[in-house]
């Protein structure tokens, strides 16, 4: 028999070839009929096509029809098609024992046309709509999975250029982002469990952080020439001017997060960028904040940015062997730092220290 379009597909499953025959005879003039006359064969016709409906009758030998539709949802595939049971066990039992299995409906034997061909109208119905909801959720979920992908590429984007704004106009490499960056993550994934930090340190976060910690010195846009190419020491007016950096960036991003709002990628910049050279007794700036009153990226931030600046090369300056660095970190323990971010400074020198050597300066001249 030729499947006409849009034909629904039946499968009558039965050991007794009269029965088959009685339901073919009721439904060939509405729907595709395919038949099976045990519970195994039911299965290689299953796998072969899929139907739309089964009629099952639950009395066979070998494998009844409870065991076929445990199969039936083991199976993904196969979960949601709707399955009558045929049969003429009515008891309560019996058809409390189908419909827990998953069986859309219980129908006994003998069968009455009218109503075997409503009851598979209603959950042909039921299956269509199941069916057009759950495409419908997938096709979202994909548009949803695309437009945080988006988001994430415009953010990251967002970073990049900021970031490389900043080092545009800043004497530092574009190798001293990415070690800060690479100092940033390793810490924080380091206290990502610690009870004093894991609220703030989840992995969401530590991603933002990271991707926000080249945005550190971003204030320094608003410094001029003078001050910023300047290779000798500043003078006090002028190291003034430059501890005004912080300043410039909070203006900066406080006009940014005002348009995308508070719940945005550009929180920790805004944290980073601002609070990066407090220190934790309270003597830095721009607030002279202190202890937990500097935010926790911050806090990493000042670590990371120290280090790197004292091991690196600059114009002005020889690097600092990393052995006599990590002294002077332990030094700010407690007065520059914060105490228990030292103590995984500590656990990871040799980790700052690989990083250092893989993103190192060419040899600066002095």
């Amino acid at each position: 028999m030729n499947i006409k379009q849009n034909q629904k597909t039946i499968l009558v499953v039965d050991d007794n070839t009269t029965n088959i025959d009685v339901a073919m005879g009721v439904l060939n003039p509405h729907y595709f009929v395919q038949a099976a006359t045990s519970g195994k064969m039911a299965l290689r016709v299953i796998e072969k096509k899929k139907p739309d409906l089964i009629l099952l009758d639950v009395m066979m030998p070998e494998m009844d029809g409870y065991e076929v539709l445990r199969f039936l949802k083991e199976s993904v595939s196969t979960v949601d098609i709707p399955v009558i049971f045929l049969t003429g066990m009515s008891t309560e039992e019996d058809e409390e024992k189908g419909l827990l299995l998953g069986a859309a409906d219980y129908l006994a034997k003998p069968l009455s046309p009218p109503i075997l061909l409503a009851r598979i109208s209603t959950h042909l119905v039921n299956y269509e709509a199941k069916t057009y909801l759950r495409n419908q959720a997938d096709l979202l979920e994909k548009s949803v999975a695309e437009r945080t992908e988006l988001l994430e590429t415009i953010q990251d984007v967002s970073m990049i250029a900021l970031g490389a704004l900043a080092e545009s106009r800043d004497p530092e490499t574009g190798n001293h982002l990415r070690r800060t960056q690479g100092y940033v993550q390793a810490l924080a994934n380091h206290f990502k469990d610690h009870p004093d930090y894991r609220d703030v340190l989840t992995p969401k976060n530590i991603t933002l952080i990271s991707k926000s910690a080249p945005l550190h010195d971003i204030g320094k846009v608003g410094i001029s020439d003078s001050i910023l190419l300047k290779p000798g020491k500043l003078t006090a007016v002028e190291f003034d001017e430059m501890k005004n950096h912080p300043r410039y960036a909070r203006e900066a991003l406080e006009v940014a997060i005002s348009a995308l709002g508070s719940n945005n990628f550009l929180h920790f910049a805004y944290e980073i960028a601002f609070g990066h050279h407090e220190k934790w007794d309270g003597s830095g700036y721009p607030l002279g904040l202190s202890g937990t009153d500097i935010p926790v990226s911050a806090r990493l931030m000042a670590i990371a940015d120290v280090y790197d600046a004292l091991v690196s090369a600059r114009p002005y300056k020889r690097p600092i062997a990393h052995d006599k660095v990590v002294d002077i970190i332990v030094e700010g323990r407690g007065s520059h730092f914060d105490p228990v971010l030292v103590d995984g400074f500590l656990a990871l020198e040799q980790e700052f220290d690989a990083i250092a050597k893989r993103y190192v300066d060419q040899t600066i001249e002095i």
